[in-house]
């Protein structure tokens, strides 16, 4: 797990310093590998406050630069208290009361919004201009549906969530498309001439991508991909995906997809330190039009680190535990879509 604080006087400098995405790219000449072909390779992170879907408090795709400094300073105060030691005479919680999951220091959600192209950017859904995820009307019911089930079913182990059961990371960290989260956003990509490999810190997934055509085969964790060069990019085709995640629940990260959708992700690196990340979306069977986004994975000074979830996954006994409490004080059970 990597974690990250920036203090409040860096706030300002790292909007005017934050590498600028596409703007610098074209003249740019990436290091190459023996065959020729970009060096991708190495420990990337797409931490961000930048999230998948706009928020309702902006507007548009670029955040005005004194808005983004505005928002970036109140959140490093905010961890800031959020990191002071905890209170030792602070009493017990109330009897049923949320005692949260984490210390903020194990949290890494980012310090501050992405910048491509010069603007910083309030989404990473660039296509519609809304910011929004195109769900028809069939789509979102079912998206609907089933975070209602996985908000309130508690029956057993199978009926939790991936992440929880520690199969998969939470979100779409692993995706495809790669989605930030709260924490442990790295990961290590890897080529050969043949394959490009790509490790995801959270629950050590590693998406083993065939330069070439394949046999789509039987569903995958993060789909059946395939990947060709296009000049200079990278490009990654998926589909095929195992019906277990296709919902994929992170707050405003939340989306769903259907075991037949196809994402297409394209990676060009830009500088020495970003690649430029893009992807389409298409699924018909839950979106009314195919959604497009940009990212910028930056290199991470530091390498990922080994993630053990099953190695003392303690949460699903306790999970499952409160909520036969619950059903014997006929309380309802509740999860948020986050966990």
């Amino acid at each position: 797990m990597i974690t990250a604080r920036t203090a409040l006087a860096c706030i300002a400098a790292s909007l005017l310093l934050a590498p600028a995405a596409l703007a610098q790219s074209a003249d740019y000449q990436p290091p190459r590998l023996a065959d020729g072909k970009p060096d991708l390779q190495g420990f990337w992170s797409n931490v961000s406050l930048t999230s998948l879907e706009r928020s309702p408090q902006f507007k548009s795709l670029v955040i005005p630069a004194e808005e983004a400094a505005r928002i970036e300073t109140a959140r490093a105060a905010a961890n800031k208290r959020a990191d002071a030691p905890s209170d030792p005479n602070a009493p017990a919680p109330k009897a049923g009361q949320d005692v949260g999951g984490y210390n903020n220091f194990y949290v890494d959600a980012g310090t501050h919004y992405a910048k491509i192209n010069g603007e910083v950017r309030s989404s990473w859904i660039v296509d519609p201009p809304s910011g929004k995820i195109p769900y028809h009307e069939a789509g979102r019911k079912t998206f609907e549906d089933a975070l209602y089930f996985v908000r309130n079913t508690f029956d057993g182990p199978e009926t939790r969530p991936m992440a929880e059961r520690c199969l998969v990371g939470f979100g779409s960290t692993g995706g495809p498309p790669m989605i930030n989260v709260m924490y442990n956003n790295t990961y290590q990509f890897v080529q050969t001439k043949d394959y490009v490999v790509i490790s995801v810190e959270m629950n050590h997934d590693a998406r083993i991508i065939p330069l070439g055509e394949i046999d789509m085969g039987l569903p995958q964790w993060l789909g059946r991909s395939k990947g060709h060069w296009d000049g200079d990019t990278l490009v990654v085709e998926t589909s095929n995906f195992n019906p277990g995640e296709s919902l994929r629940t992170f707050f405003q990260n939340s989306y769903m997809l259907m075991t037949d959708a196809k994402v297409t992700e394209r990676f060009s690196r830009i500088s020495e330190t970003e690649i430029l990340y893009e992807f389409t979306v298409t699924d018909p069977k839950m979106f009314s039009a195919p959604w497009s986004a940009q990212m910028v994975f930056n290199r991470s000074p530091q390498p990922a680190y080994e993630y053990a979830c099953h190695e003392g996954n303690h949460s699903m006994p306790g999970i499952l535990a409160g909520a036969r409490v619950n059903d014997a004080e006929g309380k309802a059970n509740y999860a948020d879509e986050g966990e």
